[in-house]
């Protein structure tokens, strides 16, 4: 719990059922990625409403596989050179994959309230090249999918669903999550469930779960189920379990955070409940405020975080705000990763700026403070009050 007077970023969210599963692994000595975490993937697959999860080491690893996928799969995959359509605001290991695969990114601008993908601007981006759209829920704000998925169906586009920082959210009663081809989770320490370090690659496909297994562990055929299309099995083969037939990574989780996100995934609708009655009070407070823009709930929104933008037409930018923050124990940091085209790495990445006034503004008007899956009324309070100083 945060301290009096006081609103963290992100704060624990395990008691003494977690760390009885981590005390029945630790008895086991069983630690590598085994029974755990097979569990806990069935259970999250379940859970969300998708026939498969595959569990790795990090959101990012998560959505490094999932964008490795694409380029394996026998029918339709994507090659270098291909254009993906990206937001100006995410985290930078959205974007990395898609570099390092040698897709070209084409930057389209977010709205300024809700965050997300600025829908005309989204649809002028499309060129006879493009041939997926990388659909970012920022801060558990769900996309409006329905005409994402329009011009996907339209322009024959592949859906990339990185919902990182979304676990819990809703799009017309559908979880998000489920909407892409390829659909990505985090379960890092501050987000809507945590298994310390931890990611998940969702999808319906039975031949993209064989290879995400394959490219989570090594890029070989161990794990396999019975009946994959990836490869055929030699009989009598002595090197069959050693056998490679992807160029894939090490990103498995260990049994610990599969033990642990059996426990949590069980906490996740209570959790999600007590961030949407903490962002009702932040609504009801800062709702047409004349300082700042909130974010625009679309769907039901897993409220990650809570934003403010200075409003652009106001004579004075964020630097006002934040000493009041900071004197009133409240942390705060940059909305999600700002507009990534604004950071140094940009310069290494093979791209096209379709323009960002948006979310230039976000990257320098903008900042957000912490959510809990506890009842911080009283921090969101005293939130209110160190603000209205600005």
């Amino acid at each position: 719990m945060p301290t009096k007077n006081r609103l963290e970023l992100a704060a624990d969210s395990w008691d003494h059922r977690e760390v009885r599963a981590l005390n029945e692994v630790i008895r086991s000595r069983r630690f590598t990625m085994g029974p755990k975490v097979l569990a806990f993937e069935q259970a999250f697959a379940k859970k969300i409403g998708r026939k498969y999860a595959v569990m790795s080491n990090s959101g990012s690893s998560a959505n490094l596989i999932g964008i490795a996928s694409y380029f394996f799969r026998k029918k339709r995959p994507l090659q270098a050179g291909d254009e993906v359509i990206v937001p100006c605001v995410s985290w930078a290991t959205t974007y990395y994959p898609l570099h390092q695969y040698g897709l070209k990114l084409r930057f389209v601008d977010v709205d300024l309230e809700t965050l997300n993908y600025h829908l005309p601007s989204l649809e002028r981006a499309i060129t006879r090249k493009t041939r997926m759209i990388a659909a970012v829920s920022i801060l558990g704000n769900p996309c409006e999918f329905d005409p994402i998925l329009a011009l996907c169906k339209k322009h024959g586009l592949y859906l990339f669903e990185d919902n990182c920082e979304s676990l819990g959210a809703r799009y017309r009663g559908k979880p998000t999550g489920t909407f892409g081809d390829v659909s990505t989770f985090s379960t890092f320490f501050s987000h809507h469930i945590s298994t310390m370090e931890g990611g998940l690659t969702c999808t319906d496909d039975f031949e993209t779960y064989c290879l995400l297994r394959s490219l989570r562990n090594h890029g070989w055929t161990r794990d396999q189920d019975p009946g994959s299309p990836i490869f055929k099995k030699r009989p009598r083969d002595f090197f069959e379990a050693y056998r490679f037939i992807l160029p894939g990574y090490n990103v498995r989780p260990g049994e610990l955070q599969g033990a642990v996100g059996l426990v949590q995934l069980k906490k996740l609708d209570h959790f999600v409940a007590v961030r949407r009655k903490n962002a009702a009070h932040f609504q009801a407070l800062f709702a047409g405020h004349p300082t700042f823009i909130i974010q625009r709930e679309i769907g039901e929104s897993s409220w990650f975080a809570f934003t403010f933008i200075v409003r652009p037409e106001l004579p004075f930018s964020r630097e006002r705000a934040l000493p009041h923050l900071k004197r009133a124990g409240i942390h705060y940091r940059v909305v999600t990763g700002g507009n990534f085209l604004r950071h140094d790495v940009a310069k290494y990445v093979d791209l096209v700026d379709t323009g960002s006034k948006n979310a230039d503004l976000v990257h320098d008007r903008g900042f957000f403070v912490g959510n809990h899956p506890f009842d911080i009324r009283r921090e969101i309070d005293l939130l209110h009050k160190a603000l209205s100083k600005v």
